[in-house]
């Protein structure tokens, strides 16, 4: 007699049918159970976003000064090989990271940004120019490549670009891969690394070639914090809404990557794979004329994204973050420095971070503590002059007050760095806290003989260099016996303006390099 139906017996059929029945109830519970699980793991962590900032683009965007309702994640690019050492770091293949340092003050202003409360992660690779794997062949100086950018930085987040001729390079993938793993199992488990990989994404997902770069990350046992699908270029058409075809890719993205890790007979939960996928928009005009992404679609995305479970979401660029103005002269020509879109200041990427109020993983840095005893600026550990009350400061010139280093946005004189003027502009913009261990910075110089000693009978035309008692200069517009000091003291009457130290140290380095 079956305990549950008395007075019945049970035939092969029934059970047959009960078998049936408690096995789904077992896999019910056992999927109930993953599922908890899968949602879980998904939702460790609170949902943010990122911008690309383009450190070496002209004009220089100052990052470091999010302000109250300003970008709080950001992701320095591009960290690429040198162009005459091919396992030395630099910064868009203009500055090593000595040089960045110094002619871009980028330590000082990342210290800013983090005492602000502000979280980076350094890109590496790019579209233009070489990824250190492309040219560096020595797995030892190719893995302290990367190793030196993240230490000098204090990195606890990478993203690796991998797109153009690294692509198609399953060589240097490989290595980079290799390299990015030991670096990975080097560190203390307390100071972890996470691994995004930013691809190159299509309707259909990724690319075979970029399939091809997540297997070999999974085969070096990299350990991914996910994929970043580059939502961009899709060169589709213009019968094709773009936001449906960005929603397609990220879709066919997240299965492929579940697909990818179960070929090592590793399972990713649905949710637990959404939260390892990214998407970065090119805002505004695409490389791809009929591209165009607006900021609708960025409403679409965002909460796309956050239906889905993101964890990551970001785009390119925070430099691009802005109409263009009027003296543009093609909207559907793509600017490093506007999105070609109408939009207000900013908008694009406060429409992606709504309600993503997380960060990206850093290593964490306690705060300063407040010190009321006011100590000197010392000359001997200040990289910069000390501001001086009688002193004149052309536009770029930098100067150290109140342990803080300042760039001058325009010839200014009698302004104290930290005060406002009483027109309510400020003439000084702030770089961020002199760094510990700095030393006076030895200001470049132009290499003798670059160009001529100013002449008072020699008719000079726009654009003309000169040197004068030493420092260099350049004419705004025509002149003939006008003493290029004058622009010292009266800069907007002077048709002589001061080269900057910027201008001074790439003069010395073409100098040298020719």
């Amino acid at each position: 007699m079956a305990k549950w139906f008395p007075g019945r017996r049970l035939s092969w059929v029934r059970l047959s049918v009960v078998g049936v029945v408690v096995a789904g109830l077992v896999a019910g519970g056992i999927y109930g159970v993953n599922r908890y699980e899968d949602q879980v793991t998904a939702s460790e962590r609170k949902p943010w976003f990122d911008a690309y900032v383009d450190v070496t683009s002209t004009p220089s965007l100052a990052f470091e000064s999010p302000g109250d309702d300003g970008q709080r994640n950001v992701v320095l690019a591009f960290v690429v090989a040198s162009p005459d050492e091919s396992c030395t770091p630099t910064w868009g293949g203009f500055y090593n990271l000595d040089e960045a340092g110094e002619t871009l003050d980028l330590d000082r202003r990342l210290a800013r940004f983090r005492m602000q409360g502000g979280a980076a992660m350094v890109s590496f690779g790019g579209q233009a120019n070489s990824d250190l794997s492309l040219v560096c062949t020595d797995a030892g100086a190719l893995q302290k490549g990367y190793q030196d950018v993240i230490d000098r930085y204090e990195l606890a987040s990478i993203d690796m670009d991998i797109e153009g001729e690294l692509l198609a390079d399953t060589p240097a993938i490989k290595r980079q891969a290799a390299a990015i793993a030991a670096i990975q199992k080097a560190r203390p488990e307390s100071d972890g690394l996470d691994v995004w990989l930013t691809l190159p994404v299509g309707p259909s997902g990724l690319t075979f070639e970029g399939a091809e770069a997540v297997r070999a990350y999974i085969a070096a046992d990299v350990q991914l914090a996910g994929i970043n699908a580059m939502t961009m270029n899709y060169n589709t058409g213009t019968d094709t809404d773009l936001t449906d075809t960005i929603i397609d890719s990220l879709n066919s993205t997240q299965a492929q990557l579940r697909a990818l890790y179960q070929e090592v007979d590793v399972n990713i939960g649905e949710a637990t794979a959404w939260s390892r996928i990214s998407a970065t928009p090119m805002i505004g005009q695409n490389d791809v004329r009929e591209d165009v992404f607006t900021v609708e679609d960025a409403q679409v995305l965002a909460k796309f994204s956050a239906e889905k479970g993101m964890s990551r979401l970001s785009m390119w660029s925070l430099n691009r973050d802005q109409a263009c103005g009027a003296n543009w002269p093609d909207l559907r020509r793509v600017s490093d420095s506007c999105s070609g879109v109408t939009q207000a200041a900013g908008e694009f990427s406060k429409t992606l971070r709504t309600d993503r109020t997380g960060e990206l993983t850093q290593i964490s840095e306690p705060f300063p503590e407040a010190n009321d005893e006011i100590v000197p600026d010392d000359p001997k550990t200040s990289p910069y002059p000390i501001w001086d009350v009688d002193a004149s400061y052309p536009e770029g010139s930098k100067i150290v007050w109140n342990h803080s280093v300042y760039e001058a946005k325009w010839w200014n004189e009698g302004e104290q760095p930290d005060l406002p003027t009483e027109n309510g502009a400020q003439s000084w913009r702030l770089l961020g806290p002199v760094l510990p261990g700095e030393k006076p910075v030895e200001r470049p110089q132009i290499p003798e003989g670059t160009y001529p000693d100013w002449v008072k009978a020699t008719e000079y035309p726009k654009g003309e260099r000169i040197i004068f008692d030493g420092i260099g200069y350049e004419a705004k517009w025509w002149s003939q016996g006008d003493s290029p000091d004058a622009a010292l003291v009266q800069p907007d009457e002077s048709p002589w303006r001061q080269l900057t130290d910027a201008e001074i140290a790439r003069i010395a380095k073409e100098e040298a390099s020719s």
